[in-house]
């Protein structure tokens, strides 16, 4: 995987003038955003731990479940206004809102600024992670390493004479902000320190910077120091959130003392590995692969901008990983009023964001998902005793990371009554055991007390004598005729199905497993309605609202596989109906990627192509190509940024436990290249080569043995097949397949 500098990467002939454009660096933990600009060399500093204390940390489920049993009553009865008093007169609590911290600034004296017009370029290495800007007679450096957990920044030029200091006054700051400095020379340089103390509580955040200066005089100057005369600087900055005061000359300790080459050779190491295994290579025009990104997001129709967003996206997810997984914002703000509080929303933007962790081969991503769920499942535990009385898990729609406690509630959004999150969330975990062929004992563990929530949950049945999901919530949509809250939602059918089966599927002992499968299958049917699509609600009665940004109803093709034109063809074509009338709504960004990434499923390449153009051309994406929750760049979010590699790979090889599907669904911006390094979810990687001219060539390689059926789009056929035979793959050996036009 080297040569691919051209792809690998992005540039700008200027300076980030947004902190939305400034370029991000991250190691799942510290968050770097780069302005690179040398009349003021900004480097603002996020941490993943980085929540504004608002109250709702200790703010309980709400305890409804004795009321539980009427309102299901009133529910079977017809009577669909009977939701809105349960839990109603609570106030509508957000999670707490990440933030960031501070901001570096490196300014030069007056007088002594380089020209930024002879010869500047910022750019970003995605395989290293490096961050580098300049000029004739300046140069900055930066990385978030991987192996110290330390932001490194160099400047370098001729007798560098600049003041340095720890910034706090970002956006949205808190006026109460209690913020205290230090700064201490050292016989190197100095250690500056920012502690900032959060309103109305014992909570703070210190960040400690290390600079050490090559040659020069180093002295304090105002609320930093002032560096003149020196040859580089070398910054280190950490930040921690913690209560009290924090011991900052061990903090600063406990930096390391290497030089910027040997930290850079430390970090990249463990990144460069990480992003390399897998790449996306489109026959792209070399003259637009080589345009600053700026440019080239105004060539929606460019394969050179879908190879360069799909590196990007692979780079900014796997940056952003680690302690925990991606929020709406990725690892980065430079605003404290981020929207929606920058939390973790999972009724369906984190798992869109996740979407290609397993096939892209970044088990990182996997595990910072793990550190989320299994580190939350005591507070789902008492999610699922105080509002419906029950044993097991249920997971909250938002959380901030802290706590996994369900507080949302409002009449429009009775998030606070979704059962289906604990599934939803669990999924992404069964691909990654699926792909690695190792289970975590945690998985079995939660999906078992998934299955136990269902067992005391599903009690009620409805006249048919089917067992009814009640209440019932499809987020964040609403019958056409009827309240919020319902009956037998397709998603929450959907998965107390997927639960209950995989639950049963890892039980050590039959009867339970029976015991399971038998409720699974009392559950009510998927309902086609009078359109012919899969309807969103499977209780009678109930309309359809087409126009939408969820695509909830649609859980069973994606990600599921529950529903696909080959083992469930009548359900298959039901669900594409159910697409085909799917409005945009507002024109959610992840809303177009979660339609293209259900076509994809259903094998149209059309649908799935426009709905990757929506977002292409709907001017989504920054500068520094992370995007927008909306067109027109507005709300900094990274559902579009983090979630388009995973439609793109799905256009081309899907798999379950034992399928492949080759070119399901080849998107109009992808006309011939090579997508290296998919993980299968039967043990395999598989490296596909295609063409214009409908001919591919897939080389499978597999880690364990397996039978496969392999199966194509329907614009190709595998060559010298008469019809689909289960291939076996022997651990080891090499397997190609060559395709060609149907």
């Amino acid at each position: 995987m080297t040569g691919r500098t051209d792809i690998d990467g992005s540039w700008e002939p200027r300076p980030a003038a947004r902190w939305e454009d400034a370029f991000l660096g991250g190691n799942g933990r510290h968050g770097a955003m780069v302005y690179g600009d040398p009349a003021d060399d900004r480097v603002i500093v996020n941490h993943h731990t980085l929540v504004r204390p608002n109250g709702s940390q200790h703010v309980r489920p709400p305890e409804l479940a004795d009321r539980l049993g009427r309102l299901q009553s009133a529910l079977l009865a017809g009577d669909t206004e009977a939701a809105e008093h349960f839990g109603a007169g609570r106030p509508l609590v957000w999670v707490q809102p990440f933030h960031p911290a501070f901001q570096t600034r490196v300014r030069p004296v007056p007088g002594n600024a380089a020209d930024p017009a002879a010869g500047y370029r910022r750019a970003v290495d995605f395989a290293t992670g490096e961050i580098t800007a300049g000029c004739e007679s300046w140069r900055s450096r930066v990385f978030v390493s991987r192996a110290d957990d330390v932001i490194v920044q160099y400047v370098t030029g001729p007798g560098l004479a600049v003041d340095v200091t720890l910034d706090h006054a970002l956006p949205g700051a808190p006026p109460r902000l209690a913020v205290g400095r230090s700064t201490v020379l050292t016989p190197d340089g100095a250690r500056l320190a920012l502690r900032a103390g959060y309103p109305d509580s014992d909570l703070a955040y210190t960040g400690a910077t290390v600079l050490r200066a090559e040659g020069g005089r180093v002295s304090v100057a105002g609320e930093g120091v002032r560096v003149e005369g020196a040859r580089s600087l070398l910054l280190l900055t950490r930040v921690r959130r913690h209560p009290g005061h924090l011991d900052l000359a061990a903090e600063c300790a406990a930096l390391p003392g290497d030089g910027y080459d040997a930290l850079l050779a430390r970090h990249a190491a463990l990144h460069r590995p990480a992003f390399e295994r897998a790449a996306l290579t489109l026959d792209a025009d070399p003259a637009e692969r080589a345009l600053p990104g700026s440019e080239l997001v105004r060539r929606p129709d460019s394969p050179a901008l879908l190879e360069r967003l799909c590196a990007a996206g692979r780079y900014h997810l796997l940056s952003a990983s680690g302690a925990l997984p991606p929020r709406l914002t990725g690892l980065w703000t430079g605003d404290w009023d981020t929207a929606w509080s920058g939390a973790f929303t999972t009724n369906a933007n984190l798992n869109l964001q996740i979407a290609s962790a397993a096939a892209a081969a970044l088990p990182e991503v996997s595990e910072a998902h793990a550190a989320l769920v299994y580190g939350q499942l005591a507070d789902w535990r008492d999610n699922a005793r105080a509002v419906f009385g029950a044993r097991g898990i249920v997971a909250p729609s938002h959380t901030d990371g802290e706590s996994g406690h369900t507080r949302h509630y409002q009449r429009a959004y009775p998030l606070h009554l979704w059962t289906a999150g604990a599934d939803w969330l669990l999924e992404p975990l069964i691909e990654h055991a699926e792909t690695t062929g190792h289970e975590d004992a945690r998985l079995t563990a939660a999906l078992h007390e998934t299955a136990l929530f269902y067992e005391d949950f599903l009690t009620r049945t409805g006249p048919d004598g089917r067992v009814a999901v009640v209440p019932s919530y499809s987020p964040e949509n609403r019958p056409a005729n009827a309240s919020w809250v319902t009956v037998d939602a397709t998603m929450d059918l959907a998965a107390a199905r997927h639960a209950l089966t995989a639950s049963a599927d890892r039980s050590p002992g039959a009867p339970v497993a029976e015991r399971r499968r038998a409720l699974a299958d009392r559950l009510a049917d998927y309902r086609v309605n009078e359109d012919g699509a899969l309807a969103e609600w499977a209780w009678p009665g109930l309309a359809e609202t087409y126009d939408h940004r969820h695509l909830s109803h649609l859980y069973p093709v994606w990600p599921l596989h529950a529903i696909n034109p080959y083992d469930t063809p009548g359900l298959a074509a039901a669900a594409h109906r159910a697409l085909e009338l799917r409005g945009a709504e507002n024109d959610s960004a992840h809303g177009h990627l979660h339609h293209a990434l259900i076509a994809a499923r259903l094998r149209d390449g059309a649908r799935a192509s426009a709905a990757v153009r929506s977002v292409l051309a709907g001017d989504f994406f920054h500068d520094s190509l992370m995007s927008a929750h909306y067109p027109a760049r507005d709300v900094y979010n990274a559902d579009a940024a983090h979630a388009l590699p995973a439609a793109v790979i799905e256009s081309l090889i899907q798999s379950a436990p034992h399928r492949l599907v080759l070119l399901p669904a080849p998107l109009a911006g992808c006309p011939g290249g090579e997508l290296r390094g998919v993980r299968t979810r039967f043990g395999a990687r598989v490296d596909l080569r295609w063409s214009a001219d409908g001919t591919a060539t897939a080389v499978l390689r597999p880690e364990r043995d397996a039978r496969v059926d392999v199966r194509t789009g329907e614009g190709h056929v595998l060559a010298g097949a008469a019809a689909p035979a289960p291939l076996e793959l022997t651990a080891g050996v090499d397997h190609v397949l060559e395709l060609g036009p149907r």
